[in-house]
């Protein structure tokens, strides 16, 4: 009876994981929105949502340590409550980078609009993807399904340069953009934070499932 009360609270624990990713992935979503869009009053929304993300983040921490604490858990059960809090953190500074995409949306308040030589859509099109799979991977315990979130990640930092490049290059020929360009070059910095925390994500699902630390194994592969 107790074993079965214990994996009740891992159930009840994961799903206050999945209802914070979803807060996060709203944040996100709704500064970029409000980036593209001009909406400044989407700001404000995502600084609210910031605050519950916040506060979701202390509740699920609270939980899993006191899940340690009380029913010292083995294996996988171990594994699953400790990639929970390392993926609370995450999640918790997806919520961060959109708070700093909202931010920025706000510095360009009352600047001329402008067309820009990047795609900043389709790069968060692309990180919104990274950041739903991975939380789909958590959901089923789907190793496979990590791996595909961690070899999305080159094509974002590829994204992440190109646009730093190109930005940079054209504040030089037009000193008078510098305040859009800038403005953009950090909110794709954003992005690109972001979608190393999902893969940071699909690390702790496969360390859960498979238990393999996998955390070094990609970036040496590229190193290599």
């Amino acid at each position: 009876m107790p074993r079965i009360h214990f994996h009740q609270q891992l159930v009840t624990l994961k799903d206050k994981l999945l209802a914070m990713a979803a807060l996060s992935q709203q944040a996100l979503s709704l500064s970029l929105e409000s980036y593209l869009t001009g909406n400044i009053s989407l700001c404000d929304h995502v600084k609210e949502i910031e605050a519950a993300i916040n506060s979701a983040e202390r509740d699920v921490d609270e939980m899993a340590y006191d899940l340690l604490a009380k029913e010292q858990p083995m294996a996988v059960d171990l594994r699953f409550i400790l990639a929970v809090i390392k993926i609370n953190g995450d999640l918790e500074r997806i919520g961060d980078q959109a708070s700093n995409i909202a931010q920025r949306t706000q510095a360009l308040a009352g600047a001329a609009p402008i067309e820009l030589p990047i795609d900043i859509p389709d790069m968060g099109d692309k990180v919104g993807v990274m950041i739903r799979t991975a939380i789909q991977s958590l959901l089923e315990a789907d190793a496979k399904l990590a791996e595909k979130v961690i070899a999305m990640d080159d094509e974002i930092d590829d994204l992440n340069h190109f646009v730093q490049d190109e930005l940079v290059e054209l504040m030089q020929q037009q000193p008078e953009i510098s305040t859009q360009a800038l403005n953009a070059i950090i909110i794709s910095r954003n992005l690109e934070r972001s979608a190393d925390h999902a893969t940071n994500i699909a690390e702790d699902v496969i360390f859960w499932v498979r238990g393999s630390d996998v955390r070094h194994l990609y970036s040496l592969a590229k190193a290599e």
